[in-house]
């Protein structure tokens, strides 16, 4: 339950040693509070004047106003110290996915990101305040209530001690269970929430193809999984608070029994026995809170080790490896047996990838949809690491993987859907280029055919696009992807992945006309199930099942009867293939 970690954050050990101090004189408190109570109780019980019970109230009022400010002071000192520590957690979260970026999209996924950030952080909060306040309690108050009951009655407190690892082991057995139960809960919910954001993301895209309906049952069945997980894991979480409730108000309720038969028999007098009856439930009252928060401790305790999973996970650092100013008209790009396997998956999604391109040439990477196109284009933006070392080579120079520092200012990467920030439509354009002059960006926007938006805008280039601003067709944004191409010629590689697949065939061949004169004096990569790209491309990879089955001039392999890529053509064609 307690994560060793902790110890490692930032001023956790002057923030617990206080801890432990206001731990220690709460406890003393309530042993103050539970004896004046008493000599109160007994002093009315025989009559005496009230002027006499006064001092007893009075210490009890003082005992009790203090244990409720300590309890008070204890709260704000964690929320205080929990509230740093995920503010820090989530700098450092920020600045990890700005540092690892897409592979890191990729591991973890877009709606755990999402998850982590927000409801993963309130989650550790809450773990930090309520674990250790309620492990400190658990760690010393029944102890000095014990020695103070021990004191009275040392039988009493003999029985006690030994009744209490009983309960503690049963609440452990009750525990695990619930631990398992609220793993695959978080798990539920991390799968939940991934579904949901990439959903809500391609909401538009699933109407256009009319599966927004089964993409909504779907949903449906992945939160009433997770509804269910959690009913569980709360009827777990309930029984065990139920049964812990049971045991430690028998093992009160036996303590009074025999306490009652000594005050019968005369062994004792009222005023001990009393005393030991008020502190008995303080005793197991820190074991019973801790049980009441255990469900959201672990929560907490996941979502933690999640936070920590990602912080941990090492960056590269052979990113400076790469010697290339700019890409050239003699420079060489080679693939040779690349292999990729995504982690928990058995079978490859890339096997045996080999092939080299050079210069200015326009390659197109084609296969049906789970074939290892997008893959492919993230190994070569260095998204993601091939499993094998001395696979690619730039200028013949042997590197490990393309997260290069030089080989990312070469290119361009457009997705299916380019990203527009909630920002003007001008700083959206200019994201890669700040501060480039007017007349180049009002000649990128007719060259990319956003002339006529930008005029039909009641703000022109000033107007706010994006989420929660103006929004722009699955057309449009790609022509303003296009547009941040144009603004920065010194980028000599595209990488395009199925950039007009969300886009009906009238967007696509007028998208095509803005598009295609971009190619020259590239190096481009464009993948694609739509096959009349290829009338402009000079070289194509055909990809099946993960391997690399053909490569060439498209006019030669379309001459080829027993083709591949004709063989692709022809399933396209009869609809064998789902675009």
């Amino acid at each position: 339950m307690f994560d060793r970690r902790l110890f490692d954050l930032p001023k956790i050990k002057g923030t617990l040693f206080i801890l432990m101090i206001l731990t220690g004189i709460q406890a003393l408190a309530i042993v103050a509070q539970s004896i004046f109570l008493a000599a109160v109780i007994v002093d009315l019980w025989s009559r005496h004047a009230f002027a006499t019970v006064l001092p007893s109230l009075a210490g009890f009022a003082l005992a009790f106003m203090l244990r409720q400010l300590l309890v008070v002071f204890k709260n704000t000192l964690m929320s205080h110290f929990a509230g740093k520590a995920v503010e820090n957690f989530r700098v450092q979260l920020l600045e990890k996915y700005a540092a690892m970026g897409a592979p890191l999209i990729t591991k973890y996924g877009t709606g755990h990101a999402v998850t982590s950030l927000v409801a993963g952080l309130d989650n550790t909060k809450n773990y930090f305040q309520l674990l250790l306040i309620k492990m400190f309690d658990l760690s010393i108050i029944p102890w000095i209530v014990l020695i103070a009951i021990t004191y009275f009655n040392w039988i009493q407190g003999l029985f006690l001690l030994l009744i209490f690892p009983v309960i503690i082991i049963f609440f452990i057995i009750l525990g695990l269970a619930a631990q398992k139960k609220a793993d695959d809960e978080y798990a539920n919910f991390k799968n939940l929430n991934n579904r949901f954001v990439d959903g809500l993301r391609g909401l538009p895209t699933l109407k256009q193809l009319g599966l927004a309906n089964a993409y909504g049952r779907e949903i449906y069945t992945i939160s009433e999984d997770y509804r269910k997980t959690t009913m569980r894991t709360l009827r777990i979480a309930i029984t065990s608070t139920f049964a812990l409730d049971f045991f430690t108000t028998l093992s009160i309720a036996v303590l009074a029994v025999f306490l009652g038969l000594d005050l019968l028999n005369g062994k004792t007098i009222l005023f001990p026995a009393l005393s030991i009856l008020v502190l008995a439930p303080e005793y197991f009252l820190p074991l019973r809170n801790f049980a009441d928060d255990y469900h959201a401790t672990l929560d907490g305790k996941n979502a933690l080790t999640d936070v920590m999973a990602v912080l941990n996970r090492p960056e590269p650092t052979d990113t400076k490896l790469l010697n290339l100013d700019t890409w050239r008209s003699d420079s060489q790009l080679t693939l040779k047996d690349l292999d990729f396997y995504y982690e928990d998956e058995d079978q490859p999604t890339l096997a045996d990838i080999s092939f080299q391109v050079a210069g200015y040439q326009r390659v197109a990477i084609v296969g049906e949809s789970g074939s290892g196109k997008s893959t492919l284009l993230n190994l070569l933006a260095g998204f993601l690491m091939p499993n094998d070392d001395e696979v690619i080579a730039v200028n013949q120079e042997i590197l490990p993987h393309l997260d290069q520092e030089d080989w990312q200012k070469q290119y361009f990467y457009m997705p299916q859907s380019p990203y527009l920030f909630h920002d003007t439509l001008r700083n959206n354009l200019v994201f890669y280029t700040p501060g480039v002059d007017d007349d180049v960006l009002k000649e990128a926007i007719q060259q990319a055919g956003l002339k006529d938006l930008v005029d039909s805008l009641p703000d022109g280039l000033d107007t706010v696009v994006g989420e929660g601003g103006r929004q722009l067709s699955g057309g449009q944004s790609q022509r303003v992807a296009l547009a941040r191409m144009l603004l920065d010629p010194s980028r000599r590689v595209l990488l395009f992945d199925e950039p007009t697949a969300h886009l009906d065939i009238e967007t696509e061949l007028d998208l095509k006309k803005s598009m295609a004169p971009v190619f020259d004096q590239h190096l481009v990569f464009f993948a694609t199930h739509r096959l009349h790209w290829l009338n402009q491309m000079d070289y194509v990879l055909v990809l099946r099942h993960g391997h690399l089955v053909e490569q060439g001039k498209p006019a030669e392999l379309l001459a080829k009867p027993d083709s591949q890529l004709n063989s692709l053509r022809s399933e396209l064609q009869q609809g064998l293939i789902h675009e």
